[in-house]
Order: C-alpha cells, then sequence, then structure tokens
C-alpha cells in the first residue's frame, strides 16, 4: 500500500468514519472512538482558534499574575500559610531550569512591595478586577471551546471568580498540608515500614503531582464553563491535560537545559521569552483538555468529524415549539423552570443549540430569562394567546436583516403566489393552535 495522501485519507473514511454492514465489537468501537477522538483534536489545533486564545491568556496572564498572587498572599497571609507560594510558584516555574528562581524572587518581590494602602481605593479596585480578568479570559476560551455563546451575569460571575481566587488557594495549600501531615502520624509512619507499603506508599509520592494537577484541571472544567459538564469527561480532560502538562514540564526543563544559545542571542531578555514560551504550553495544554472534555460529553460531535452540527428548518421548527410547549407546560404547572441544561437533555439536543433558540425566541419576545442560577426560562405572553404560527414565523424569519431578506430578490409571481398559498394553509392549519396546547398531554 502506498501511503499518499488520497489513499490515507480513504483508508481513515472506511475504517474510522462510516458505519460498517456488521455491529463491531466492543473492543473495536472503543478504538475507532479513541481514533475519532484524536483526529478531530489533532483538527481544531490545526485550526488556529486554541492556539490564538491560549497566546490571548499569554497577554492577560503577564498583566495578572502579580494581582492574582497578591490577592492569594494575602488571603494564605491570613491563615499563616503564605510562605508556602514561594515553593508553589517555584514548582510551577520548575520546567525553566535556573531561570525559574530569579523569575520567582521577582515576582515574590512584586507582591511584597504591594501595598494596599497606597493604593486606595480605586487601586484597590483595579488590582481586583486585573485579578477577576484572568479568570473572565479564562471562562470566554472554556465557553468557545463548549460553545457556549452565553455569559453570565455581572454579580454571579464577580461571586464564582472571587471564590475562585479566594478560597482556590486556601483548598490548594490544605490538601498539601494534610498530604505532607498524613505521613508524620506514627500509625502511618509505623505502616510504612513495612516494606510493601512503604514501597506504595513511595510510588504513590511520585504520583501526587501528577494527582494535584490533575484534581486543578478537572476543577477548572466543572467550574469555570458557563454550562453544566459533568464530573466524568471532567476527569477524562483533566487526566489528559494533567499528564500532558507534567510530561510537557519534563520535556521543557530538558529544552532549556540544553539551549544555552538563548542566553547569547536574546540576552536579558532570555528569561521572559521562556516565561513567555512556557506560559503558551501551559494554557495550550489546559484548553486542549477542555477540548477533551467537551467530545467526551457530546460524542454526536465525534460522529459529525467535529464539525459545526447545524439544524435543518424542519428541525428548527420542530424543536422550537417543542421549546415553547414545554416551557408553557411547565408555567401552567407552577413548577421550577426549564434551564438550557434541562431542556438540552430531555429533548436530547446538543446545549449550543438549545441556546440558540432560546436566544431566538427571546429576541422576538416569547420568552425572558429567570435572575436565577442556573438562568431559567419563563414565556413572556400568556401561552394561550400565542399560536404556533407566531413561533413558526418568528423561526423563519431569523436571519433576516435590512439587506438579506425576500424583498431584495428579483420579484417572480410565480414563486410569490406559491409562497402565499403555503402560507396560507400554515395559517390554516395551525393558526388557532396555541402553544398551550402545544405543551397539553
Amino acid at each position: 500500500m502506498s501511503w499518499q495522501p488520497e489513499k490515507i485519507r480513504e483508508w481513515l473514511d472506511t475504517a474510522v468514519w462510516r458505519e460498517p454492514n456488521e455491529p463491531r465489537s466492543k473492543g473495536r468501537m472503543w478504538t475507532v472512538r479513541l481514533m475519532r477522538l484524536a483526529i478531530v483534536l489533532a483538527r481544531d489545533l490545526a485550526s488556529g482558534q486554541i492556539t490564538l486564545r491560549a497566546m490571548g491568556l499569554v497577554y492577560t496572564t503577564l498583566l495578572a499574575i502579580v494581582p492574582l498572587l497578591a490577592l492569594s498572599f494575602s488571603v494564605l497571609k491570613a491563615f499563616g500559610v503564605y510562605n508556602q507560594i514561594r515553593p508553589m510558584l517555584l514548582g510551577f516555574l520548575e520546567p525553566l531550569g535556573e531561570q525559574s528562581v530569579e523569575i520567582t524572587a521577582r515576582t515574590i518581590q512584586f507582591i511584597e512591595n504591594v501595598n494596599v494602602g497606597v493604593l486606595g481605593s480605586v487601586g484597590l479596585a483595579l488590582l481586583f478586577y486585573t485579578a477577576v480578568s484572568l479568570v473572565h479570559k479564562i471562562e470566554e476560551a472554556l465557553n468557545f471551546i463548549w460553545h457556549i455563546s452565553r455569559a453570565r451575569g455581572i454579580g454571579e460571575r464577580f461571586s464564582r471568580y472571587l471564590s475562585a481566587l479566594l478560597v482556590g488557594p486556601v483548598l490548594v495549600f490544605s490538601a498539601i498540608g494534610i498530604t505532607a501531615t498524613a505521613t508524620r502520624i506514627s500509625v502511618i509512619r509505623d505502616a510504612m515500614e513495612v516494606e510493601a507499603i512503604g514501597w506504595a506508599v513511595g510510588q504513590a509520592g511520585q504520583l501526587t503531582p501528577y494527582l494535584l494537577v490533575i484534581a486543578a484541571f478537572t476543577f477548572i472544567y466543572v467550574f469555570i464553563p458557563n454550562t453544566r459538564v459533568r464530573f466524568g469527561p471532567a476527569l477524562a480532560g483533566g487526566v489528559v491535560g494533567g499528564i500532558l502538562w507534567q510530561s510537557a514540564g519534563w520535556a521543557f526543563a530538558t529544552f532549556v537545559a540544553s539551549s544555552t544559545n538563548y542566553a547569547a542571542i536574546y540576552s536579558g531578555f532570555a528569561i521572559l521569552i521562556l516565561f513567555m514560551l512556557w506560559l503558551y504550553l501551559s494554557w495550550l495544554i489546559l484548553l486542549f483538555g477542555a477540548s477533551v472534555s467537551f467530545y467526551v460529553q457530546h460524542q454526536e460531535y465525534l460522529e459529525a468529524r467535529g464539525g459545526e452540527l447545524s439544524l435543518s428548518s424542519r428541525m428548527r421548527e420542530r424543536l422550537a415549539l417543542m421549546i415553547m410547549g414545554l416551557i408553557a407546560r411547565r408555567h401552567r404547572e407552577g413548577l421550577v423552570p426549564w434551564t438550557v441544561d434541562t431542556l438540552s437533555q430531555t429533548l436530547r439536543m446538543p446545549v449550543r443549540m438549545v441556546d440558540a433558540l432560546l436566544s431566538e425566541l427571546q429576541t422576538h419576545g416569547f420568552l425572558a430569562p429567570t435572575a436565577d442560577e442556573p438562568t431559567g426560562w419563563l414565556p413572556v405572553r400568556e401561552p394561550a394567546r400565542v399560536s404556533a404560527k407566531d413561533i413558526l414565523d418568528a423561526v423563519r424569519i431569523t436571519g433576516e436583516d435590512r439587506y438579506l431578506n425576500p424583498e431584495v430578490l428579483p420579484a417572480s409571481e410565480a414563486i410569490e403566489s406559491l409562497i402565499r398559498r403555503c402560507d396560507e394553509a400554515t395559517t390554516a392549519a395551525c393558526g388557532d393552535v396555541s402553544v398551550e396546547k402545544l405543551g397539553g398531554d
């Protein structure tokens, strides 16, 4: 077999994407899924969108790292463990080799020089804003990967971001402290003297850095995106991202140690360049793990070869009617409003498509979001006064504007007559069917 590009594409289409006439075995089915996942992830990386967002996060990190660590420093100082921030920063920058010590020392010096009394209220507000902006950028990048266009409200965003910035460091250092303290308990220390147990504890100690990074990545994938991410897919992304991050750290450290020409070429800028490269690689791995989480949770995108799923006109109309019927029925029964996630699960449709239709129905004045968390949806008008024809018309005209509408097309009496007859037939068939009836049993 000659490995020409056309032959490779033909083989992949047959072995990976095309459904066989006979059912696959369980082992082969998992192999095909993993191959699809690998191909789609590689295609996403090649498209450049993830890399662009990783670059943007590098820039935001450079601006926000001192305010972010200053907030963490103040919280840890209140708990008396602020001295732990230096080894944590050294651990993150370890792949930079000897340069990590200098960067850590300078960063800690900047943090210690932050004087809240001198900053004043405006300066303190800017400090918080700069730190929060980093988390906001992370959310935007993860929402892009999860195909979420709707952002959180300002109040919810502020509370979530601050809880992540203030409570997160305490939880991280608590976990590290518990791990260190456990090895000093006499019972555990005596048990470790047994050869088998001591070996197991030693192996677990070597895995601890991986487990901590995996836990941190999993937490980010669950907590930050503006959608419900199940724990299983988040953990899958966390495992992939954590292993890649630790492995990339080892590879980057080897690269830095063997690249003595950097200092000769870039002089004093070598530290900054290496630091930015490591930040870029770290963010790229974080976003790559988020892509893994997304495809594990939404495997229908793998069936579509990683492309954008789109609804036909018939599916959009039917889905809009079903959404309005479900919301009207729950409103009539006085139950908790539907959310985009519960609608997506009930209708077995991707969240992005349900969210897009909810936005369209909101734009046309049929639905309104609640102020609750998560956001629920309620009818704006009495469902008995809204006809199914109104909903169909709203869905059909979505996307039309001043320059893109039927009026700009060349006139055709035959087509206009046909469209009028179809419209009259639709009105006769469903003009007296209210949304309230769509939500009936």
